[in-house]
């Protein structure tokens, strides 16, 4: 009979983790649990809210499993009653739903070739605490996991408008949470100066502007489509250009109405109006996007990228380096990029006789492994002592379950920006800012 085995990643994050760390990791468990599917309603999603009482939904169980027996396919049965249990089985270690709330994902999934394995996953605990509360309580025995208020607590609504232009082109978009976003670059193929033949030059001076204006029109109205729909959750319009264009838009009222009044008083310099310049504004906001997260990981990656070119640079990266420093208490922020949490190293310790010192194992290895919930294949046995008792953390779990005892603390970098895309390409998607300089 094939040993399933279900990943149990180690206790170590506590209540107050960073909200770095909750939003990267409920991020990637949505994503594995997005390519999970089942063979017809097999797979069970149980929402329990903060208000819900464990022992009620405990209860509604057991009843869905005694329904469970008149389900006609043996094999859908057996499955279906097995999920079941092992949601049972889970929600007996707890007693409360906590403060945020539970969801729990368990069921047969499909690893190719016609093969199944049982997974589940606790959304909530202690090793994966939720960002807010869970809002109503939901049971649901289908093909697929269902993940909808889960993916809502990833939204953010807080956004900021982005427009910059000059008479040759405009770009405009949406910057919102960590992620710029660049929906569409305008050109306006207004003509030059030089005038020609058979013109003369006020009537060319004329049709260059009334092309401008054409231009200014098409660009702002393209924008304000964009914008209208979500309006009430734009903080505000941040206009940029190299020139005084986008004084001379913005002064002569060319935005919708209801979108003027959100338009910041301060228009910025930028060089460009291409997406580079869209960029560059959301560089040169400070104040004005202050509620974004996206400058928090500019300040913290350009301060690591200042050490890291001074003579005796207090930064690294690297595993081995960072793993050094934090053995040594050196690092104060350890930089992670959200993509090491999709596949990474893990580690393994047999956790046989854990509670009894004379029958402990305790033996250890790493491996490299791609995660995607948990593994598509067994576990292997202890080497030791043959056991099937392991522990599984990922690394980066383990570092940042470490620099956490050292008084140190980790960032999670997404990668939807260029300094997530730096430090992943960069730097391997692992680097610190240390205490002091490494010798």
């Amino acid at each position: 009979m094939p040993r399933f085995c279900t990943v149990k990643q180690a206790g170590h994050m506590s209540s107050n983790a960073s909200a770095s760390a909750i939003n990267a990791k409920l991020k990637s468990n949505l994503k594995r649990l997005r390519t999970k599917k089942g063979s017809g309603t097999e797979l069970i999603t149980l929402i329990i809210p903060p208000d819900r009482q464990i022992s009620d939904a405990r209860g509604m169980l057991q009843n869905e499993h005694g329904q469970a027996a008149n389900i006609k396919s043996k094999g859908t049965r057996k499955n279906v009653q097995a999920a079941i249990e092992s949601a049972i089985a889970t929600l007996n270690r707890y007693k409360t739903p906590g403060n945020n709330g539970l969801a729990i994902f368990v069921g047969a999934v499909e690893i190719g070739n016609n093969r199944y394995r049982m997974m589940s996953m606790v959304l909530g605990s202690e090793e994966n605490p939720l960002p807010e509360s869970l809002i109503s309580f939901r049971y649901r025995c289908d093909s697929r996991f269902e993940l909808d208020q889960l993916e809502r607590m990833l939204v953010d609504n807080k956004s900021y408008g982005l427009f910059v232009i000059d008479r040759s082109e405009a770009t405009y978009g949406l910057a919102t949470g960590k992620r710029i976003h660049i929906q569409e670059h305008l050109v306006s193929n207004i003509m030059g100066k030089h005038r020609q033949g058979g013109q003369s030059a006020q009537r060319f001076e004329r049709l260059i502007e009334e092309a401008a204006h054409n231009f200014f029109k098409r660009a702002t109205e393209h924008a304000s489509s964009y914008w209208l729909p979500n309006l009430e959750n734009i903080q505000a319009i941040i206009v940029g250009g190299p020139g005084a264009t986008k004084d001379f838009v913005v002064k002569n009222d060319y935005f919708h109405h209801e979108i003027q009044k959100k338009v910041a008083k301060k228009h910025l310099d930028v060089g460009y109006s291409s997406e580079s310049g869209l960029r560059e504004l959301v560089g040169n906001a400070g104040d004005l996007m202050g509620e974004i997260k996206l400058n928090e990981e500019r300040d913290i990656m350009n301060r690591f990228l200042s050490e890291l070119i001074q003579p005796h640079p207090k930064a690294t990266y690297g595993i081995t380096q960072v793993r050094k420093a934090i053995a040594e208490g050196q690092v104060e922020t350890l930089l992670i990029s959200e993509h090491l949490l999709d596949a990474q190293e893990i580690n393994i310790e047999c956790t046989k006789g854990l509670n009894d010192p004379s029958t402990y194992c305790g033996h250890g290895n790493d491996r490299s492994w791609s995660i995607k919930n948990e593994p598509d294949e067994d576990l292997p046995l202890c080497p030791k002592c043959e056991s099937s008792d392991e522990t599984v953390m990922t690394t980066v779990d383990f570092l940042e379950m470490a620099v956490g005892t050292k008084r140190g603390h980790a960032l999670y970098i997404s990668i939807d920006t260029e300094e997530g895309a730096q430090l992943m390409e960069g730097f391997g998607g692992l680097a610190a800012i240390l205490r002091y300089p490494m010798m």
